[in-house]
């Protein structure tokens, strides 16, 4: 399995950039979010990798992040979405816009991806609604993969008290972390994080914390 690649971009199509990786060239086919982040002809960028395998068909898709790379695989494992409509979500919403969307239930959102009818995304929304916690936390370690399936981090989390002055970019991990210890399961501490993180994206941990838990207030 080939995943991940550092090359020097040899040509850029449309939907896909030719990565030379020490004299072998590799078609790897990418999103148009990540089209346009990557560098120039003749410059060197890094993808993690998906290879699928038929019979008639062997292709490389190229992601940024292995968050984006780990939605992409669960993405696929719903019915009715391949690799092209994978593709597509990831590149209308990007992976942090894809955790927020379904970890909020937000069908609405899905839609926004070119092809993706209102069907086909209720169905996404619904399917992958409890994997949304693991895969939120896992640029920043809250999440591990192991043998292609990710799962919690198994080290304890810290307390609330010791996260509260850290920065913006541990945020959404860090919250997370804080309502598991408040005793919030991972679904509805996922659901909270994410619309504090709509409200307020550039929150860091000590507000995204006091908003998710407005959010998971009971009403009334």
């Amino acid at each position: 399995m080939i995943g991940k690649l550092t090359g020097v971009i040899d040509m850029r199509g449309a939907d896909h950039v030719l990565l030379d990786v020490r004299g072998v060239g590799y078609i790897v086919h990418v999103s148009e979010r990540t089209l346009l982040s990557l560098p120039g002809r003749g410059e060197v960028a890094a993808l993690y990798t998906d290879l699928v395998v038929r019979e008639d068909l062997m292709q490389l898709y190229g992601f940024p992040s292995l968050l984006e790379k780990e939605w992409h695989r669960v993405l696929t494992s719903v019915q009715g979405v391949g690799a092209k409509a994978s593709l597509a979500i990831l590149g209308a919403l990007g992976p942090e816009g894809v955790s927020r969307a379904i970890a909020l239930g937000d069908s609405s959102a899905l839609r926004k991806a070119p092809g993706v009818g209102p069907k086909l995304a209720l169905r996404i929304a619904n399917e992958l609604k409890d994997k949304a916690p693991a895969l939120m936390g896992i640029e920043a370690g809250a999440a591990v993969v192991r043998d292609g399936v990710v799962e919690p981090a198994t080290a304890p989390v810290a307390p609330v008290a010791a996260v509260i002055s850290s920065p913006a970019s541990q945020a959404v991990p860090e919250a997370m972390s804080a309502l598991a210890n408040l005793g919030y399961a991972p679904s509805d501490a996922a659901r909270a994080v994410a619309g504090a993180q709509a409200d307020t994206p550039d929150a860091d941990t000590a507000a995204m914390i006091r908003a998710a838990l407005r959010l998971l207030a009971p009403k009334g």
